[in-house]
């Protein structure tokens, strides 16, 4: 492929033409929107042919109302649904998901610029504008508003992402360019998608009239109608979805109420997930308080190593971190500390790799890109003798003040220093039993117990879960040159915080020895000293007793994390375990995993719009992991 920038996972952007401060599409030689008035066709043509003023009003707690799109363009269709539905007062709990597709989406640049169009709109544009992902193939969610709305963008062809997104519409806006200009994303695989996405009553609105376009809904089950079009345009189309009853189905509801046993930052980060949408949330842990386990590090590092090949494990990796980025934000200095991370190619295995995933990939630089070791030395304010990959936007957490900021919330309950001994299902909840008699009902249970989840599973369950120990080890500021960034290699050195610097961790298969390990110790102090030649200020074997934590990750057989109900019968449509799911099999990726993960599993409780797309939600199902024990 001779342009570098059509690599994986790039994504070709919008070729834009400016003409009296109007976008146009190069590529289809189509405006974004009306010439006359943009904001005003918008309402017009998506908003009042949807009746949305009056269906946002009437918008009930805890309900989510999906509208999707087809071409999300300049974003503008968003933010005046977006205004609209601010100015509705939605009541707690209700969520707005926004779900569209966009093959050629706009650069940051030029998004900024098209924005500046619409004053009014500019608050709701520069909360877009900074958490716009980067242009990269495949499904990004955003979460805006304190999760009272949720974007979710696939970037790439139309039909692919129809095909891979789970949800079901209230409401379609089928925008996009002129039939006659962009037929692909008319054709009747695509109404068809459409037609799968709806339920009865759906609506749909669209600025064309064209007679095939009208034809091709009616079949598909819609009852359409002419309308007069905006401006100078004459007709435009709007109608109901009215399917055979005998082809409807029923949405789910979601429960009113959710126990998590797990306290970590995956359970903490799901229990303020689901109490922003409006559900009842109860964590139940043994530790005196959040964090106590394997996220109760002073200091995590935030990164993923992104693979050579573009595959679904790279896909659900790059996904992981984007979204983690974004999510802690809001936790900045307090909890959050995004210095970057320097993924060193430290020993000549890794500078292979690194060859290798720079030739076959190509990723925008806001996420990363090469540095050289005299670039990777300015940036971590240390001298490093090796090159490497730059992750501007990361950097190191403090999980358990995370975890303590998330619980505040006051549709969580925490039950610490209470143990579960084991679970029961009886009826149509689950009970669960524990060490200090103290019990409990609930109808949906989540599993986020790290690696003890895999013993809480009820009887007639075999897990496939490992344990894996991790020590790591705190040195004091002036016994090393501390980085200013995060620097990952065969160990990771975090930058000092209040006068240490957090480096490790072991790599434990066949240990469950809770308690500091001196051996360990040297571990870590050597493989630092290997990675960074230097940065010790005194010979590893010359450190005293030195203070540190002991850690169990919970990792799965394929070293992929699981999220999702637990299924127990043979068929997949078997409900014989209830609302049982698991949050686990993290690994050591925990801080990057969990916030996406977390926002996946709320989906699944809450029936709404999944954030993950359908391979990616099939890569980390709990069937994988959890089979009956005759299996």
């Amino acid at each position: 492929m001779n342009n570098p920038s059509l690599l994986p996972p790039a994504i070709e952007p919008a070729d834009l033409l400016w003409r009296d401060g109007v976008p146009e599409s190069q590529q289809f030689g189509d405006v974004y929107f009306s010439r006359d008035d943009g904001l005003e066709e918008t309402r017009y043509v998506f908003l009042q042919h949807n009746r949305l003023a009056e269906r946002f009003a009437n918008v009930e707690p805890g309900q989510a109302f999906v509208v999707a799109e087809s071409g999300f363009g300049t974003g503008l269709n968003f933010l005046a649904t977006w205004q609209q539905w601010r100015a509705s007062n939605p009541p707690r709990g209700a969520v707005l998901h926004f779900v569209s597709v966009e093959r050629f989406p706009l650069t940051a640049s030029d998004l900024a610029k098209a924005h500046q169009l619409w004053p009014e709109l500019a608050e709701l544009a520069s909360t877009l504008q900074s958490s716009y992902p980067a242009l990269v193939q495949g499904c990004h969610r955003l979460v805006l508003d304190g999760g009272q709305v949720r974007l979710t963008l696939f970037f790439g062809d139309a039909l692919d992402g129809w095909q891979q997104l789970n949800f079901q519409a209230d409401a379609w806006f089928l925008d996009g360019f002129a039939p006659a200009l962009n037929p692909d994303l008319w054709v009747d695989d695509v109404v068809e998608a459409v037609r799968r996405h709806s339920r009865p009553g759906t609506t749909v609105a669209t600025f064309t009239a064209v007679g095939r376009v009208r034809r091709a809904l009616m079949a598909a089950g819609f009852a359409m109608q002419k309308v007069p079009g905006f401006g100078r345009k004459r007709d435009m189309l709007a109608g109901t979805f009215r399917p055979d009853p005998a082809q409807s189905t029923a949405s789910g509801g979601h429960p009113a109420a959710v126990t998590l046993i797990g306290a970590g930052i995956a359970g903490c980060l799901l229990a303020r997930n689901l109490a922003e949408r409006g559900i009842n949330v109860t964590v139940v842990d043994a530790g005196n308080g959040p964090a106590t386990a394997a996220s109760g590090n002073r200091q995590g590092a935030l990164y993923v190593k992104l693979g050579v090949e573009h595959n679904d494990q790279t896909r659900l990796a790059l996904s992981a971190l984007q979204f983690a980025q974004r999510c802690y934000r809001p936790y900045k200095d307090q909890g959050w500390h995004p210095c970057g991370v320097l993924q060193l190619a430290d020993n000549e295995r890794e500078q292979e790799r690194q060859a290798k995933f720079l030739q076959r990939n190509h990723y925008p630089e806001s996420l990363t890109r090469p540095v050289s070791a005299a670039e990777a030395s300015q940036l971590a304010g240390i001298p490093l003798q090796s090159p490497g990959l730059w992750f501007p936007a990361s950097g190191w957490l403090y999980p358990a003040e995370v975890c303590r900021q998330a619980l505040e919330h006051p549709a969580i309950q925490c039950r610490f220093d209470v143990a579960v001994k084991r679970i029961e299902r009886q009826a149509d909840h689950w009970r669960l039993v524990t060490a200090e008699g103290w019990q409990h009902q609930t109808q949906a249970l989540v599993l986020c117990g790290g690696h003890l989840s895999g013993q809480l599973l009820p009887e007639g369950l075999h897990s496939r879960f490992k344990t894996i120990r991790g020590q790591v080890t705190l040195l004091e500021e002036n016994t090393l040159s501390a980085p200013n960034t995060v620097i990952c290699g065969s160990r990771y050195l975090n930058p000092a915080c209040q006068g240490q610097s957090l480096t490790g961790a072991t790599f434990d298969l066949h240990d469950d020895t809770p308690s500091l390990s001196a051996s360990s110790q040297q571990e870590n102090l050597k493989a630092l000293e290997t990675m960074l030649p230097g940065i010790l200020k005194q010979p590893a074997d010359q450190f005293g007793a030195l203070s540190g934590r002991v850690g169990f990750r919970c990792t799965t057989h394929d070293y992929q994390p699981v999220a999702g109900k637990v299924v127990t019968g043979q068929a997949a449509t078997d409900d014989t375990a209830g609302g049982l799911y698991l949050l686990t099999g993290l690994g050591s990726k925990g801080l990057a995993y969990a916030p996406l993960l977390a926002e996946h599993l709320a989906d699944c409780l809450t029936n709404q719009p999944r954030a993950l797309p359908a391979p990616l939600q099939f890569r980390i199902r709990p069937e994988r992991c959890v089979t009956p024990a005759d299996h």
